[in-house]
């Protein structure tokens, strides 16, 4: 999910790290999403301040952080069945 270049500034960022230092510093990277794209910064400034004290640390950060434009079908589940009124419930067939 992380597009080219930005797991390795995450990376290559000094650790411990702080939220602000992050956004700082690779912010403008885009994250490419199945239903849009949005920055690093974006994604960052939705978690509280924070400090990472590893590239791992932060990563799973913004992966945890993404909007509901990285969801393939909103709602959507081939496990479970389908909750009783839900939006998401099929059309019933009589046979």
């Amino acid at each position: 999910m992380l597009p080219t270049g930005t797991a390795e500034v995450i990376d290559d960022h000094e650790y411990p790290a702080t939220t602000e230092e992050l956004i700082e510093d690779c912010g403008d990277r885009t994250l490419e999403l199945p239903n849009g794209s949005e920055t690093v910064g974006d994604v960052l400034a939705r978690l509280e301040s924070e400090t990472f004290e590893s590239a791992d640390d932060a990563q799973l950060a913004v992966y945890s952080a993404v909007s509901n434009k990285a969801v393939g079908r909103v709602g959507y589940s081939d496990r479970d069945p389908t909750p009783v009124g839900s939006p998401y419930s099929p059309d019933a067939v009589s046979f």
